[in-house]
């Protein structure tokens, strides 16, 4: 394994850019319905835990009555969870469309359209889930990487600055800092911030993940892979070190050559 490689290739690897997408974005793990808006009403608390099911569960009661709000939203989210993200999408255009200007949907709505890709769309939709004088931190953590993604990085750490102002030290908000110093290709101020993130108690499995990963883009893989693996059971440290060696060898990955993503080890929400 190389332990030096071309950053300018791999920061460009369309494979690499789809990856920092889902570790910028939010949520692709359900481990509750309110991930952004708070509770959605007593019928969440009894949201299956498998992705699946959930779908099953809130669709029943989404086409029930599909201009119901909560049902809506629950549904939305089931979806996204299950990585229907089409189809969640449509869901929630709907519903803002039937429920004007709720802002727990417009909320998800934004958070589906950056899931797919839609990220001009997804800005503008979550700017009126919240407003300046009742900012919620974790919309403007989305928002900054919907910006992220379209290269305006400098008023992404912006949103990002706003955010960690309202929730001081959240391992989420400063690792979708590190990535976007690392999309503007500045591994050591990339470095800083996700250490912070990951000297939170409440890092999750993907603040670790991208922490390897700037570590090990500036030649140091014998560090990165220490930090991938570091206080876990085998066979999930033995996943993070084949993760982290898959990324990092992109950048000898022929033009064209088909190349898989791997996301089982970014399946936590941070």
């Amino acid at each position: 394994m190389r332990q030096r490689f071309s950053l300018a290739r791999l920061l460009a690897s369309s494979s690499l850019v789809a990856v920092v997408a889902m570790g910028l974005g939010g949520c692709t793990a359900m481990s509750k319905l309110s991930d952004v808006t708070g509770s959605v009403g007593p019928r969440a608390e009894a949201a299956p835990a498998d992705p699946a099911r959930a779908v099953e569960v809130y669709g029943e009661r989404y086409r029930a009555n599909p201009k119901d709000a909560e049902a809506a939203l629950g549904y939305g989210q089931a979806l996204r969870a299950n990585g229907q993200r089409a189809q969640a999408a449509a869901v929630l255009e709907q519903a803002t469309i039937a429920n004007p200007g709720n802002k727990a949907l417009l909320a998800q709505y934004g958070r589906a359209l950056a899931d797919n890709g839609n990220f001009q769309q997804a800005f503008d939709v979550l700017s009126k889930a919240h407003s300046p004088d009742n900012p919620d931190w974790r919309l403007l953590s989305v928002q900054g990487t919907a910006l992220d993604q379209m290269g305006r990085h400098q008023e992404a750490r912006s949103y990002y600055a706003s955010a960690l102002k309202i929730a001081p030290g959240d391992p989420g908000v400063l690792s979708n800092l590190g990535l976007s110093y690392m999309l503007s290709k500045d591994l050591p101020k990339a470095e800083e911030a996700l250490r912070q993130a990951y000297a939170s108690p409440r890092a999750s499995t993907r603040v670790r993940q991208n922490l390897g990963l700037v570590v090990g883009l500036q030649g140091r893989f014998a560090e990165a892979e220490t930090i991938v693996k570091a206080d876990l059971p085998p066979d999930q440290a033995a996943a993070n070190v084949a993760y982290l060696k898959d990324m990092l060898s992109r950048s000898d990955t022929p033009r064209g050559a088909a190349r898989r993503t791997p996301v089982a080890s970014l399946s936590q929400p941070d």
